[in-house]
C-alpha cells in the first residue's frame, strides 16, 4: 500500500528528528544497494527459470519488512534513524528482486500495441488507491498527532501497508506466467559494449534517464522536509499536498497513454520533460499554501506522462529474451543516479548559507533548501537539451506538435495554449521501426 506506507517513510524519518543528509540518504541509500539485487534477480531467474516465486518472494519480503520499521522507534530509539534506513534497504531488496521479474512477466502478457493503455489504467487504480490511502493516512497521523500520540499514527498507517503488501501477494500468486519464457542472461559490459555505446538506443536512453533521476534527486527527497520542518506544515496539510500530484496523476493517466501508443513514448518524454525543470524553480516564488498545491498539480501532470512513457519506452527498446537483464541494469544505473543526487542534495542543504550576498545585496530565503531546488533546476534543463534530442522513437508512430499534446491531455482551448507555441517544435515525420536497435 504505497499511500500508506512509502508515502509516510521521510515523515516518519523526521518525527525522528532525522538531519537533511539522512533523509536524503533514506531515499536514496535503499534503492542504491538493493537496486543491484535486479542483476542477481535476473541471474536468478535465468539459472531457475521461476520468475513468479521470484516475484511471491520479493513481495512477501517488502510485506514482513514493515513490521521492524514500525518497531524500531520502541526497542531502538537512539538509533532509530539509522536502522530505518537499514530496515528501507531490506524492503528495497524485496522490491528490486520482485522489479526485473515483474517487468519481464508483464511484457510478455500485455500486447505491445496496448501497453500505453494498460499501464495508464493500471497506474491510475494504483493512483486512485494511494490517493485514498494518502487521505486515511493524513487523517489518521493528523487525529493522533492532536493528542500527542503521532508515533500510534505511525504504527497504523505502517500495520496498513503491511497488511495490504500480503493481500497483494495472495493476487501476485494467482497470476498466469505464460509458458515458454526464456531468459538471455547477458550483461552487457567489456570492448562489446563500448563499442555499441554510440549506436545502442537503449544505452542513449538509460543514460538520459540516470542523469534525469540524478538531477531530480537533489531536490526531490527534501520537499518534504521543507514543508514538514521550515514551513511547519500539519499532517493534514501535508496529506493534501502530497494528494495533489496523485490526483492529477489519476486524471490525466489515460491520455498519456493514449498518447503514447499513437504518438510515440519519446514525443511524451520531450513534451514532459520541458515541464521537468520549472518545477522546481516554481518553489522560489511563494510559500503559500494553495500556490504549492498548484505546484504540485503541475507536477502531477508532468511525472504522470514522463513515468509512463519512460517505463513503456523500456519495452519498446528491449527484446523478450534480454528484457529482465536489460530492465535490471536500467534500473541499477537509475538508482546511483537517484543516490549521487540526493547525496549532493543533503550535503548543499547543510551548506548553503542561511543568508546569501549577490552583487551587493543580501537575499535571505526561507530555507537553504531553495537554493538546492535552484540547482536541481539548472541540471534538469542541461540533461535535457544535451541528451533527450539524441534519442529517437523506434517504432512507426503519427507525427503531433507539442500544442497538440497539451490540448489532449489537459483539454484546454486553443487560446490558452497560444503560450506552449514558443517551446514547441514542428512534428518530425514518423519513422520506420528500427528492429536492429531493440537490444
Amino acid at each position: 500500500m504505497f499511500g500508506a506506507g512509502e508515502s509516510y517513510l521521510s515523515a516518519f524519518a523526521i518525527f525522528l528528528k532525522a538531519s537533511t543528509p539522512q533523509v536524503g540518504l533514506l531515499v536514496s541509500l535503499p534503492g542504491l544497494l538493493a537496486s543491484f539485487v535486479q542483476l542477481f534477480s535476473a541471474w536468478l531467474g535465468k539459472q531457475t527459470g521461476q520468475r513468479k516465486t521470484i516475484i511471491l518472494f520479493g513481495a512477501s519480503l517488502q510485506a514482513a519488512t514493515w513490521l521492524p520499521i514500525a518497531l524500531l522507534p520502541m526497542f531502538f530509539p537512539e538509533f532509530a534513524v539509522q536502522l530505518l534506513i537499514l530496515a528501507v534497504i531490506a524492503y528495497q531488496a524485496g522490491a528490486h528482486l520482485a522489479a526485473p521479474q515483474w517487468g519481464s512477466l508483464m511484457g510478455d502478457i500485455v500486447p505491445e500495441r496496448r501497453r500505453g493503455r494498460f499501464f495508464a489504467l493500471r497506474t491510475k487504480v494504483v493512483s486512485l488507491v494511494t490517493l485514498l490511502s494518502l487521505a486515511v493516512g493524513g487523517a489518521v497521523l493528523h487525529q493522533f498527532d492532536g493528542g500527542g500520540y503521532t508515533y500510534v499514527g505511525f504504527l497504523v498507517i505502517f500495520g496498513v501497508a503491511m497488511a495490504a503488501r500480503w493481500v497483494s501477494v495472495y493476487h501476485l500468486a494467482k497470476m498466469h506466467d505464460p509458458p515458454g519464457h526464456t531468459v538471455a542472461m547477458e550483461v552487457p559490459l567489456g570492448e562489446s559494449w563500448l563499442q555499441r555505446l554510440r549506436q545502442s538506443q537503449f544505452v542513449r536512453f538509460s543514460m538520459f534517464f540516470a542523469l534525469m533521476q540524478f538531477s531530480v534527486a537533489i531536490a526531490s527527497p527534501f520537499f518534504s522536509v521543507y514543508v514538514l520542518r521550515d514551513l511547519e506544515y500539519s499532517y493534514a496539510r501535508f496529506m493534501i499536498y502530497s494528494s495533489t500530484s496523485v490526483l492529477v496523476q489519476f486524471l490525466t493517466l489515460n491520455q498519456w497513454g493514449r498518447i503514447s501508443d499513437v504518438f510515440g513514448n519519446r514525443r511524451v518524454l520531450s513534451v514532459t520533460g520541458v515541464l521537468l525543470p520549472v518545477m522546481p524553480l516554481l518553489w522560489l516564488v511563494s510559500t503559500d499554501f494553495w500556490y504549492l498545491l498548484f505546484i504540485q498539480a503541475v507536477s502531477g501532470l508532468a511525472w504522470a506522462g514522463f513515468t509512463l512513457s519512460a517505463s513503456n519506452f523500456l519495452y519498446d527498446l528491449t527484446v523478450r529474451e534480454r528484457r529482465t537483464t536489460y530492465l535490471a541494469i536500467h534500473n541499477v544505473l537509475a538508482a546511483v543516479g537517484i543516490f549521487c543526487g540526493a547525496l549532493l542534495g543533503g550535503y548543499l542543504g547543510l551548506a548553503l548559507p542561511e543568508r546569501l550576498e549577490l552583487f551587493g545585496l543580501t537575499w535571505a530565503w526561507v530555507s537553504p533548501l531553495l537554493g538546492v531546488f535552484a540547482l536541481s533546476a539548472i541540471a534538469r534543463t542541461l540533461v535535457l537539451l544535451l541528451l533527450l534530442p539524441r534519442i529517437r522513437e523506434v517504432r512507426r508512430v503519427r507525427p503531433i506538435s507539442f500544442t497538440n499534446v497539451i490540448f489532449r491531455v489537459t483539454r484546454v482551448n486553443a487560446l490558452a495554449g497560444l503560450m506552449f507555441d514558443i517551446v514547441g517544435t514542428k512534428p518530425k515525420p514518423a519513422r520506420d521501426p528500427v528492429p536492429e536497435e531493440r537490444e
